[in-house]
């Protein structure tokens, strides 16, 4: 008797999944494929901060030094690029030099982001390449404090106008703080950047350090922080003493 069964057919192929769009989104329709990179790089047994200066000129780094206040022979180093592979050639060059053999690097306090856009921003140049280094080299605001943030996953779970009414909350207390020229912010992205897993990289500046302190603990009475973020810091606290756009 001939066999009947039907002849295999072929498995039909789903269709190829469509690349994600990885530009940076503003509002109009604006996007963008820049970004910037920035890097905190936190030392001790850095007496003297002109030994990391003069490395970062002879380098051609553009980067600021700060001085640590929780270390008195404390020091730090803030650089950026749209490049990333900067860092691991530059700062390795840099590093290896004689100069700062003594210099330990801390590495639990290393912070590293990618700027980024929320969607609703004109000028995206602006926004991921120009207003963050204006910001970390203004001679006006030579206090800085840096921290590393991770939000809980139920944020993430959260239909989005709710999430935008909670950062509206956050941005109306950092407008204030800017509109007074008390302090003004560096926002940076850290997903899968950060050795701590954790999200976001924020650096505040601005004339005085009080006020950065003041801001923080504002933020803390939000919604965001008081019920989303998961962690903050560690922070580095320290007063620029070098700019590479001063040079």
């Amino acid at each position: 008797m001939p066999d009947e069964r039907p002849a295999d057919k072929p498995i039909p192929r789903p269709p190829a999944p469509k690349p994600p769009d990885l530009r940076e989104h503003g509002g109009n329709g604006a996007t963008s494929d820049r970004r910037l990179f920035m890097q905190l790089l936190v030392f001790t047994g850095c007496p003297y901060t002109s030994d990391l200066i003069d490395s970062a000129k002879a380098f051609g780094l553009d980067a600021v030094v700060y001085e640590s206040l929780h270390d008195p022979r404390g020091a730090a180093l803030l650089t950026w690029g749209e490049d990333p592979g900067a860092f691991a050639a530059k700062l390795r060059g840099m590093l290896r030099s004689d100069a700062l053999q003594g210099v330990e690097l801390l590495r639990g306090m290393t912070m590293l982001g990618r700027t980024y856009a929320i969607g609703y921003e004109p000028d995206l140049d602006e926004v991921l390449i120009h207003r963050p280094i204006r910001h970390a080299t203004n001679p006006d605001w030579p206090w800085a404090v840096w921290y590393p943030l991770r939000r809980s996953g139920a944020f993430a779970k959260l239909p989005r106008d709710e999430q935008m009414a909670i950062l509206k909350e956050h941005g109306t207390i950092g407008f204030g703080f800017g509109a007074g020229d008390f302090a003004h912010d560096i926002r940076l992205a850290s997903h899968g950047l950060d050795t701590h897993d954790n999200d976001f990289t924020v650096g505040l500046v601005g004339k005085d350090l009080a006020p950065l302190s003041k801001l923080v603990e504002t933020m803390r009475k939000t919604k965001q922080t008081s019920t989303y973020i998961e962690k903050l810091g560690p922070f580095f606290v320290g007063k620029a003493v070098w700019r590479s756009s001063d040079d």
